[in-house]
């Protein structure tokens, strides 16, 4: 089989989704183009990656953070993140781990793949064919409009716990 050519995604924008009441769309763009792929996720997942985003220290470690303490412990590094299928309009997400001699691909909801990719800065790759299929291509007007409409909403609210 071919090796699939994989494509860098950097999150773009985290914002309430306006066709899933208590869900939030999570924006992943091309780094080398202009194609968007935006993720329905939910809440809890969407507060995980604005506090890592915002760079917030919860007074008590969330779910991620025990990952990444439990991962250093056993030293194993998340290498990437590859959003790695679509089916259904379901998107399917690995984790890359190594411990230096062995690579791990483990299997996550792209959300959760991403809040523990964002503590240990690893990139986030998926394919052309994802892309191709769920990607969307803003016009030079709406890119405009989104550009002009940026505002840190996530922060509002992530609440401490």
């Amino acid at each position: 089989m071919a090796t699939l050519k994989k494509i860098k995604l950097e999150i773009l924008g985290l914002s309430s989704s306006q066709s899933q009441t208590g869900s939030f769309a999570l924006v992943l763009g091309e780094t080398e183009g202009n194609r968007r792929l935006p993720i329905i996720i939910g809440m809890f997942e969407a507060q995980a990656i604005a506090i890592e985003i915002e760079k917030i220290i919860p007074n008590r470690p969330m779910t991620h953070d025990l990952f990444k303490s439990f991962s250093n412990s056993f030293h194993f590094h998340v290498e990437e993140i590859v959003i790695s299928d679509l089916k259904e309009g379901v998107f399917f997400a690995k984790i890359v781990c190594t411990d230096g001699l062995k690579k791990t691909e483990i299997d996550a909801r792209p959300s959760e793949a991403i809040a523990i990719g964002l503590r240990f800065d690893a990139p986030i790759f998926t394919y052309e064919t994802i892309l191709a299929e769920a990607g969307i291509v803003l016009t030079d007007q709406e890119e405009e409009e989104e550009k002009s409409e940026v505002k840190p909403e996530p922060k509002a609210k992530v609440k401490k716990e």
